[in-house]
């Protein structure tokens, strides 16, 4: 091998152990281990962060208005119904956009401000997250994709909000919701029983 061969192979071997540095694959959050903190903007312009809810349970809801899957739950009140009931029970909702600007579901000033109304949503917070950090962060795949993190900061549930895998709002009906018996578990001091589902919905427009 001729010494400007060599040089070429060491340029090139050298090039791609940048580029793994450089762009290194984001690990999903573990079950069972402290939940990722963040920060983002809420739709009124505060910034928010996980830090600030410490002590408290915590639902993480990712949506896209645009999603057939968001608008099964939307459109026949089932999700409004389970904010209300989390939130009445002193459990924190945050809502989370993660649709980058120009794609299905992205919401912005006055539309971010109204959405609330517009569903009549019972979430504590509207988080918009364009640039798909917290998205990431937490491996979201799917709109509706949830989570829950326990008083202790602790992620407890991953996956779907239901059973039923389907955009029909009919099969809302004897579906059996997650979320709803992990925030039971919790409130019972129970260790929850289906930490982790499959979830469905939309692809996030990252």
């Amino acid at each position: 091998m001729t010494m400007s061969s060599r040089r070429d192979l060491l340029a090139a071997g050298l090039a791609a152990a940048a580029l793994g540095l450089a762009a290194p694959a984001a690990a999903a959050p573990l079950l069972g281990e402290a939940a990722p903190a963040f920060s983002a903007v809420d739709a009124d312009g505060r910034t928010r962060s996980l830090s600030e809810f410490k002590g408290k349970t915590v639902v993480l809801e990712w949506t896209n208005e645009g999603c057939p899957y968001v608008q099964k739950h939307y459109g026949a009140g089932a999700m409004q119904a389970l904010q209300k009931k989390a939130v009445g029970q002193g459990v924190v909702w945050l809502t989370l956009v993660s649709s980058a600007p120009g794609k299905q579901g992205h919401l912005s000033g006055q539309a971010a401000k109204g959405w609330k109304a517009k569903q009549k949503a019972a979430y504590t917070a509207l988080l918009l997250d364009p640039k798909g950090d917290v998205g990431r962060a937490y491996d979201a795949k799917t709109t509706p994709h949830m989570y829950i993190i326990d008083p202790a900061g602790t992620l407890v549930y991953t996956g779907g909000i239901d059973d039923r895998p389907t955009p029909d709002p009919a099969s809302l009906k004897g579906a059996k919701n997650y979320v709803v018996a992990a925030l039971d578990d919790l409130a019972a001091g129970r260790p929850v029983a289906e930490p982790a589902t499959r979830p469905y919905g939309c692809s996030v427009k990252y």
